[in-house]
């Protein structure tokens, strides 16, 4: 409730970015997802039930090094989670979405289309 004792009604993402500038607006956008590989994870597991590091490896076209360093940032943040495994003597790195990966990415995905929106009715 408001100061006034009167309800306010929830504003829809264009709602608030209307009301605000649009440096602010892309400011406020989740950083941790907004870059390109962990955006590219982050999707790719969104549709995905779990994918290997290599599978990852080769639809993002990432090194092993820029991949490890940016799963590793998400995985701190608790939007995916990591198992490591063996396959007779080969190890294998699989990665999923968690829940809160996946509400992020929601939110995330929602607010660029908010974006857009406001964009293009300006």
């Amino acid at each position: 409730m408001a100061k006034s004792g009167v309800a306010r009604r929830a504003e829809t993402p264009e709602q608030s970015l209307k009301a605000e500038p649009a440096g602010r607006r892309a400011a406020e956008l989740d950083r941790l997802i907004h870059e390109r590989v962990r955006l590219g994870i982050v999707s790719a597991l969104a549709v995905n039930t779990a994918l290997s590091f290599n599978e990852l490896k080769g639809l993002l076209k990432a090194t092993d090094g820029n991949l490890s360093v940016h799963a590793r940032k998400l995985e701190a943040a608790q939007y995916i989670t990591c198992t490591k495994s063996f396959q007779g003597r080969i190890p294998k790195t699989e990665y999923r979405l968690t829940a809160a990966g996946r509400r992020a990415l929601e939110r995330y995905l929602d607010h660029m289309e908010a974006l857009i929106r406001a964009a293009r009715h300006g």
